[in-house]
């Protein structure tokens, strides 16, 4: 995983399911045009869409997630909901954030044996809902939108209705550096000073995607129950206090007036056995969060 990696345009990989994958040097988001492509009828499920870098790359409540080029990884998935009810699959996200999240705690520990790693960045993690931290630095985010599938023109499948599928963004800071983020004004991290060293992106994708993909097929089988034990293991929040940002509209342009807010400050209790967040107010009431954005 710490070997050179070949250019871009050489990068092998594939979707779900052997779908075809589509290599961009540059774009504006992949997650926007996986979206124009589902809408037009142009895209198979498993469908995988990687970018080298992107001009308008956006996280949640359109916020910009700053995407250098040939540093980090920038891709959209397209996982078709076949054996998943509607109403579990917002917890797609959570299954994905822990299973990339347990990759990188892999790759942290591997580069901490060969005494390369920062061991004073602290561990990675995961934050409810869905993002991935080193200490409190995020440097892996996960945007999620339901979709409806057309059936392809010319197409060898059974697919003659729009199917439910999740177009899945995901933007890693992989060998991205400090200087690169020093107008965000928030604390970021990447895998390199995670682990003291470039990392082959096109090898960690590889791992990422194949990984994912059982993931989602042990999500069909067990449901969400089992990965909310294993969030659990991992995450170091727990009994901390924060604030639930609930109804949140707000943009990089008005985050720190909290405008479109409506923020909860208290305690983090626990994560529920649906994935739920069980959080104590200052005022002493219990709030079960099923959406919300969460800071610490």
């Amino acid at each position: 995983m710490f070997s050179p990696e070949r250019h871009f345009t050489d990068w092998h990989l594939a979707g779900f399911g052997g779908a075809p994958s589509f290599l961009f040097k540059t774009i504006e988001s992949t997650h926007t045009l996986m979206k124009q492509r589902v809408a037009a009828g142009e895209i198979e499920p498993g469908t995988l869409l990687v970018a080298d870098t992107q001009t308008k790359g956006r996280g949640r409540h359109e916020r910009t997630w700053d995407s250098p080029a040939g540093k980090n990884i920038y891709f959209n998935i397209l996982i078709p909901l076949d054996g998943i009810p509607l109403a579990a699959a917002p917890q797609i996200t959570q299954v994905a954030a822990l299973t990339f999240a347990e990759v990188f705690r892999d790759l942290q520990e591997n580069a901490n044996a060969q005494g390369f790693g920062n061991r004073d960045i602290g561990k990675v993690t995961v934050k409810w809902p869905n993002d991935i931290l080193c200490g409190k630095s995020k440097f892996c985010g996960i945007l999620a939108e339901l979709v409806y599938i057309k059936p392809l023109a010319n197409a060898a499948t059974s697919l003659t209705t729009p199917m439910p599928a999740i177009s899945m963004g995901v933007g890693i800071n992989v060998n991205s550096e400090p200087k690169d983020y020093a107008h965000l004004n928030r604390a970021v991290t990447s895998l390199k000073d995670i682990c003291g060293q470039n990392i082959n992106r096109e090898k960690l994708l590889q791992m990422l995607v194949g990984n994912f993909e059982r993931a989602i097929g042990q999500f069909k089988a067990f449901g969400i129950r089992p990965w909310v034990e294993a969030w659990k293991r991992m995450d170091q929040f727990i009994g901390a206090r924060g604030t639930i940002i609930v109804n949140n509209r707000c943009t990089d342009e008005n985050r720190n007036s909290g405008e479109g807010a409506f923020k909860k400050t208290g305690r983090i209790i626990d994560m529920n056995g649906d994935g739920s967040l069980l959080f104590e107010c200052d005022d002493g009431s219990i709030e079960t969060v099923i959406s919300a954005d969460l800071e610490i």
